[in-house]
Formats: structure tokens, sequence, C-alpha cells
């Protein structure tokens, strides 16, 4: 492993962020304190997080092309979820998320009052994916269109740091799916500077407590759960350090894996699996 390759504009990396659409995803969070479906909720994680990365991009000049960006749903079929102008694009420059939002919303979000009270306070909040909850849950095709995506994408940029794929799911892929080797086959893949990244956030509707960046499968309630974080890749330095440095009890073994996540977790183990190592 390496992991230490600049992120410029001339030396681009990428995520790609693949989302189970399947109709389980209608349910409520297991793990957490929301009652809203999982698919609300983690659509609007995704569009948080694409804000930020547009945020963190953001120069004096205008935004720099630091990253290409992909959002995959999997349910009724699979293939690219971006809305708008975006819509049927697998991969597009971070400066094109920042000018093409499907739509802006507003929305309100509590902030202090200045004498320890909490008022409510409009803000915009740009959308580019919207939540879906519909049909199985074909994770090996998934996986099997981030490959194909990366493979090129790879071909045309091999001194990158690797690709980040972060794989969102709540339920047990298709029967007779095989998503363990389809995983694998999209983790050989590499640049000069380490093979593809591959972690995994499982939504359980479980009520138990959540398991976040395990070292072993100890503890985990289901082969399902036990599959996935085999399937995870362990954590780069630089990332284990951010986990350390947010309270979590990380080994040196520990995998980009979450279970039974609620909201909160979900937010933080996107921002942990996203933060730049080496930002130029």
């Amino acid at each position: 492993m390496s992991y230490t390759a600049e992120i410029s504009r001339t030396n681009p990396s990428c995520f790609l962020f693949l989302i189970d659409q399947s109709g389980s995803m209608s349910d409520a969070f297991g793990g957490g304190e929301s009652n809203r479906k999982k698919a609300d909720e983690v659509a609007d994680a995704i569009n948080r997080l694409l804000q930020n990365l547009v945020i963190r991009c953001a120069k004096a000049e205008g935004v720099r092309d630091y990253y290409h960006i992909g959002v995959i749903g999997y349910g009724a079929s699979v293939g690219a979820a971006f809305g708008g102008t975006l819509a049927g694009k697998e991969l597009v420059l971070i400066s094109e998320v920042a000018t093409q939002p499907a739509r802006v919303e507003t929305r309100t979000k509590k902030v202090s009052d200045g004498a320890g009270g909490l008022v409510d306070q409009e803000v915009k909040f740009p959308i580019w994916f919207d939540p879906k909850a519909d049909n199985g849950t074909p994770m090996a095709e998934a996986f099997r269109c981030a490959d194909r995506i990366l493979s090129s994408w790879l071909a045309a940029h091999r001194t990158c740091f690797p690709p980040i794929v972060i794989n969102i799911t709540d339920g047990e892929p298709n029967p007779n799916d095989d998503p363990a080797s389809a995983a694998m086959s999209l983790k050989s893949q590499s640049s000069d500077d380490g093979n593809v990244l591959l972690f995994n956030l499982h939504l359980s509707s479980q009520k138990s407590y959540p398991v976040e960046f395990p070292g072993s499968d100890q503890g985990l309630p289901d082969q399902f759960a036990r599959n996935l974080f085999g399937m995870s890749s362990v954590l780069p330095d630089h990332m284990y350090e951010s986990a350390k440095a947010e309270g979590y009890n990380v080994t040196p073994n520990s995998r980009g894996f979450v279970f039974n996540a609620g909201i909160e977790a979900v937010v933080k183990f996107l921002d942990i699996g996203t933060r730049p190592s080496n930002l130029r």
C-alpha cells in the first residue's frame, strides 16, 4: 500500500458512490435516531457530501477539478443516478457538480440565537441525487459497473491517488448474486499509488449496537454483514488517523466498514472516507 499520491488538477482522484435503491430502502433506520426512510436520509447525506466536496475544491478562481465524481444507483436497474443536466453521466468533474445541481431547495436548520436557545434558519440545499426504493438488490452488478467505469478511468490516470468506492446498502444481495468475487475484481484494479479502495456502509434495520471500522468480523450478527466486512478495504494510514482522531476505537487492521449505522454515523463515515490526504 502507498496512498500518498498528490491530488491536483493535473493528477485528480475519483469518488464513486454505489447506492442501494432496493425496496427495503423505504424502511426506517434501525440503528439511529431517525424515523425517516433510509432512502431519504441517504439521499440527503450524499447531497450534503457533494456540496462539501465542492467547498473543499473551491479556490479564489473557482472550483478546481481535484476529483471526478460518480453516483450509481442499483435496484430496479443499475446505472448513473445523477438528476438534472448530469442525468445519465457515470463520471463528472467536481466543477460540473458545482454548477449543475438538478435543483436547489430551501431547507431549515437549527442555529444558535446567541442567548442559549435555537432558532430556525433557512438555507439553500442543492440536490443532485433523489431517493428511490424499488425492487431487488443487484449488488454484484453494481460492483461490475464500477469495475468497468474505473478500468477506463484508471487507464488515463495511472499516477492518481487510487479511486475510492463507497457502497451503501441495507439488504441481502439478489439470490445467486456473487458480490464478493465482483468486489475482489474491483479492488484488484490499481494506479501506481495503490489499489482501488472499497468501503461498505450497512444500514441495517436491526435494533442493535453499531459496529464501526472493525478490525475483524467478530461481533457482526449475520453472514451478510460478515461478507460485507470481508469485501471492505483496510483504511489507509491517513483515514485511520482521522478515524482515531474522531474517537473511533480503530486498529491498523480496521476496515472501511460500518454496520447498523444511524444517520449521524453515515455522515461521519462519508466524511472520513472522503477526506483528502494530499490536496494541492
